[in-house]
């Protein structure tokens, strides 16, 4: 189970990681922590020498609610910090984390390997042929509704087969335009109850059918932190013991604020596996 990122082929037999740098001012977690270049280069050098295979960039805020930003905005955040990273890191494998095509088609260029969409193609009718112009993986995520309404009342008749149909009608459309390489993430908190997500954590390798590696981002959400009555700051031990059930289940990327962690929660379950 391999995907290739710009001519480099990783292998996801083994599960990798993908750190998270939210480069926005209102991420739910980190939102505003990097205040310049300097600061970025250095918690990107250290995701890395943790043991992140992908670094995913953000720029625009999804959390529940999140005020929402131009186009332009956007890649005039994005662009500067791709460019400072490719520049820094000679191998270092980008993931853009937008649902816009335009801005998919800058990074790409750029040097970003894979897109990473939070809304699964449905927010830019443009962005499945974008990504098979530029053959990069892709990261099908699932979210009812946009980031400023999806939590308002989510509600499924039976959130687990509904995302079933909805990754097999996506995948469908991709395959079709040749897309090769394209990777499942069912949303954890994007339009989901507390209990829908603890569903889809314990049915995930039911997704396996699907026959596309899967990604679990579950780090430091509110459907961990709200259970246990604490916060996000406080959400790194629950968020490594919901990564561990991931991973049983048949996660292949785990996305995290914590690289260190989820590699040792790698390491761990791959010596009962």
């Amino acid at each position: 189970m391999t995907i290739n990122c710009l001519g480099n082929l990783i292998d996801l037999s083994s599960p990798k990681v993908m750190g998270i740098l939210n480069i926005t001012p209102d991420s739910f977690y980190d939102g505003g922590k990097y205040k310049n270049n300097d600061e970025i280069l250095q918690q990107v050098d250290t995701m890395l020498q943790q043991g992140a295979t992908f670094i995913d960039v953000g720029a625009y805020s999804s959390r529940p609610g999140a005020a929402h930003i131009s186009e332009e905005e956007e890649l005039a955040r994005i662009v500067p910090i791709i460019d400072l990273l490719v520049n820094n890191f000679k191998s270092i494998v980008i993931s853009v984390d937008t649902f816009r095509s335009k801005v998919a088609d800058t990074t790409l260029k750029h040097g970003a390997a894979v897109i990473n969409d939070i809304s699964g193609g449905k927010m830019d009718n443009n962005m499945f042929a974008t990504i098979a112009k530029h053959q990069v993986p892709y990261i099908l995520m699932h979210m009812q509704g946009t980031p400023q309404n999806m939590q308002q009342n989510p509600q499924y008749k039976n959130v687990t087969t509904e995302l079933i149909t909805f990754f097999a009608e996506q995948l469908f459309k991709l395959h079709n335009l040749k897309v090769n390489d394209v990777i499942i993430d069912v949303g954890f908190g994007f339009g989901k109850t507390i209990d829908h997500n603890f569903e889809l954590l314990q049915k995930l390798s039911l997704f396996k059918s699907l026959d596309a590696p899967i990604l679990a981002g579950v780090s430091r959400k509110s459907m961990l932190y709200k259970t246990l009555n604490t916060d996000a700051a406080n959400a790194l031990n629950a968020t490594t013991v919901a990564n561990t059930i991931a991973l049983l289940n048949g996660a292949n990327i785990l996305r995290v604020h914590d690289v260190k962690e989820a590699v040792e929660a790698v390491k761990i379950v791959s010596k009962i596996q």
